[in-house]
């Protein structure tokens, strides 16, 4: 199904927390879809973008893209910068499709006031979730290239390894959508998060 034979649409999936930069993840992804020459739809994030609730965003490309929203089962990739939304979006990826999840655990605003428990067992819970999974240590890879905030960088290296994207589309879309003195460093997070997935 990953083939682009003119009707095919590849689906992206970005899952984390507020304030950990999935506005800026979908902005990547969208680009390097737009710079291998691909129609792209994105919708914009939705949950809450303040810190701490639980934010989405959806890409889609293709020859000819109709609509963002992303049907259940049929991302190609879902990328998680927090492993618990991995699980609550788990139900957007394809049998098939590449779970990237970042494995920093973010305790959201209802476990820390004694609403809800944040389970232990994350890790296997993932496992059993995903057949095809890189669970990756973002936040030490960016915090060893220099910057913790780059993790959601590292996620999207490791998840292009499960798109059909040019590496150098990749380097054009991280260069083009962050700050100029950030670019070296969010390229080195990228090919950090690439070297996962080999």
């Amino acid at each position: 199904m990953s083939s682009h034979n003119g009707t095919t649409t590849t689906s992206v999936v970005l899952a984390g927390v507020g304030g950990q930069g999935i506005l800026l993840a979908s902005e990547i992804v969208a680009r390097a879809a737009m710079v291998a020459g691909f129609q792209v739809k994105t919708n914009e994030v939705h949950g809450m973008a303040q810190r701490g609730g639980s934010v989405i965003a959806q890409i889609r490309y293709g020859k000819e893209v109709y609509s963002p929203l992303v049907a259940e089962g049929t991302a190609r990739v879902l990328g998680a910068l927090e492993r618990i939304e991995g699980i609550r979006f788990a139900h957007y990826l394809a049998p098939d499709g590449l779970a990237v999840i970042s494995s920093q655990a973010i305790i959201p605003v209802t476990v820390s006031s004694g609403q809800a428990t944040y389970p232990l067992d994350a890790e296997q819970r993932l496992r059993q979730v995903f057949p095809r999974m890189l669970y990756v240590d973002a936040a030490t890879l960016a915090a060893r290239i220099g910057n913790v905030r780059a993790s959601n960088v590292v996620v999207l290296g490791a998840l292009s390894t499960g798109l059909d994207l040019p590496v150098q589309a990749w380097h054009e879309a991280v260069a083009q959508s962050v700050p100029p003195k950030h670019k070296d460093l969010n390229l080195r997070a990228f090919e950090e998060g690439r070297n996962q997935a080999r």
